[in-house]
């Protein structure tokens, strides 16, 4: 319980960039107040690994608003990325907040299948990474 509680307290934090004590007090109480789900436990490897995949993807969603600032972005594709069958909807939630964070692309939807519905902006030139 502790775990899910930090959890939800640091994305909180990173959404809102923000580390002030009335926003950790805000923070706490909507981790306290979001219903607790009930089924099959999340390895700690696991969630070990997709918050990994976040911090890593704070300095790429850097790099990409620069991006976006300086050379504008007219393309844009919708791809099916490939996901692990089966995840808990914790690591589903994870994966789709980490792709979501970084300003080219946001999930339209999560197969049950497996597997993220992405929307990508891409440069003029060049690969749409």
């Amino acid at each position: 319980m502790m775990g899910h509680l930090l959890l939800r307290l640091v994305i909180w934090l990173l959404l809102t960039a923000s580390l002030s004590p009335a926003n950790l007090v805000i923070g706490l109480a909507a981790a306290l107040l979001i219903p607790w789900g009930v089924g099959a436990r999340t390895p700690v490897g696991e969630v070990a690994r997709a918050m990994g995949g976040i911090l890593l993807a704070i300095p790429r969603a850097y790099g990409e608003a620069f991006s976006l600032l300086l050379r504008p972005h007219p393309r844009e594709r919708v791809v099916l990325e490939d996901g692990p069958p089966g995840r808990p909807p914790g690591l589903v939630f994870l994966d789709i907040f980490r792709m979501t964070f970084t300003p080219k692309t946001i999930v339209l939807n999560a197969r049950k299948a497996g597997g993220y519905l992405v929307h990508r902006i891409c440069p003029r030139r060049g690969p749409c990474s």
